[in-house]
């Protein structure tokens, strides 16, 4: 049978197809989204593709992982997390089931230099443990390109704090070679985040802490030392001030009801007799070491506050109305003596032996 051929459309049949159309019969298209289908009919909706959940839970995930993110950065920025980080375990009870998802973000923030791990040992299990430290971005940007080893040695110097830390100690405690450590210092010095310093009970050996970082009076010896040595003039020239101020505010030696620490600190601060400013313990010391050398003694204390009042010591000299006498104790110049015939002798009172 010959194939039939395909009416052709007139432009007649075209104004019927517009007239029907006209009188409300819809036409389905081919390619078309829900709709309704001839005689009113509604066309079922598409299926969902697979690529459309995986974009879902995609977006899903994302937003877990930030809020994890979030919760993460929140905890270790608590300030008692501050200095000595986050133990692990803590990380492990506190987000529980969520742990494991925590691998990444620990990543991502190692990788950028914010997060820092260390090793230490609790001083209750005596078992070590692996803590975390946030850093700011500030601090980040420093450590920005150093590799492992390298963070490691500043890490190891930065919880030596301003004590410092012995470069043996730091060989000992990272097990990197003397030659690669020498390398890894002069890298970390040329960046400014650590500086060398020497200590006065061992000047020949170098310490070395954070740049930022004052050393601590135990290894610059305090205002006692200049340069590493003992500053014998400027305690000579302390002693002389605070014994010529407790002679003058008490009028004289031996008299006066006595000048509190207090009030030499602040004669000493008013007369700016010191090159750095003093504490009341600083202070102390000096004026203990006239008091060994009996130039200043205690009378008594404050009333109420009990503070100590001072006085400067009555000289001690050799004369005396007595020939010889008799040394009846080693310390005799400084506690009182009765003699056999009834005279006493009171401390710091003129007498000489032979």
């Amino acid at each position: 049978m010959p194939p039939t051929k395909r009416p052709i459309v007139t432009a007649a049949t075209a104004n019927g197809i517009k007239r029907r159309r006209a009188a409300g019969e819809n036409v389905v298209r081919v390619g078309s989204g829900t709709g309704v289908g001839v005689g009113g009919a509604v066309r079922p909706a598409p299926v969902p593709s697979s690529s459309s959940f995986a974009a879902a839970s995609a977006s899903t995930t994302t937003a877990t992982n930030q809020q994890l993110n979030d919760e993460f950065i929140r905890l270790l920025s608590n300030p008692q997390h501050k200095n000595k980080g986050i133990a692990n375990s803590s990380l492990k009870s506190h987000f529980g089931s969520q742990y494991p998802a925590l691998v990444p973000i620990i990543n991502e923030l190692t990788r950028t230099s914010r997060l820092t791990m260390s090793k230490l040992t609790s001083s209750k299990t005596g078992e070590s443990e692996v803590y975390f430290s946030l850093l700011s971005v500030e601090e980040a940007s420093k450590l920005r390109g150093l590799d492992a080893s390298s963070k490691m040695v500043y890490q190891v110097i930065e919880a030596a704090g301003n004590k410092g830390i012995w470069t043996v100690d730091v060989r000992v405690q990272t097990n990197i070679q003397q030659a690669t450590l020498t390398k890894i210092f002069k890298q970390l010095e040329t960046r400014r985040l650590i500086k060398p310093i020497k200590a006065v009970t061992a000047k020949t050996k170098k310490l070395y802490m954070l740049y930022d970082l004052s050393p601590s009076k135990e290894i610059t010896g305090g205002p006692w030392y200049s340069d590493y040595e003992f500053d014998h003039e400027f305690i000579a020239e302390l002693r002389n001030f605070i014994l010529m101020c407790i002679r003058r505010m008490n009028g004289g030696y031996g008299v006066g009801n006595g000048v509190t620490l207090k009030q030499i600190a602040n004669k000493m601060i008013q007369a700016n007799v010191s090159r750095i400013q003093l504490s009341l313990d600083e202070v102390s010391q000096v004026l203990q070491t006239l008091v060994l050398d009996y130039l200043v003694e205690q009378r008594g204390v404050t009333e109420g506050g009990g503070e100590a009042l001072f006085v400067a010591a009555k000289p001690v000299t050799t004369m005396c109305d007595f020939e010889w006498w008799d040394v009846l104790s080693p310390d005799f110049h400084f506690r009182g003596i009765r003699f056999e015939d009834g005279v006493y002798l009171s401390a710091h009172e003129p007498h000489h032996h032979s």
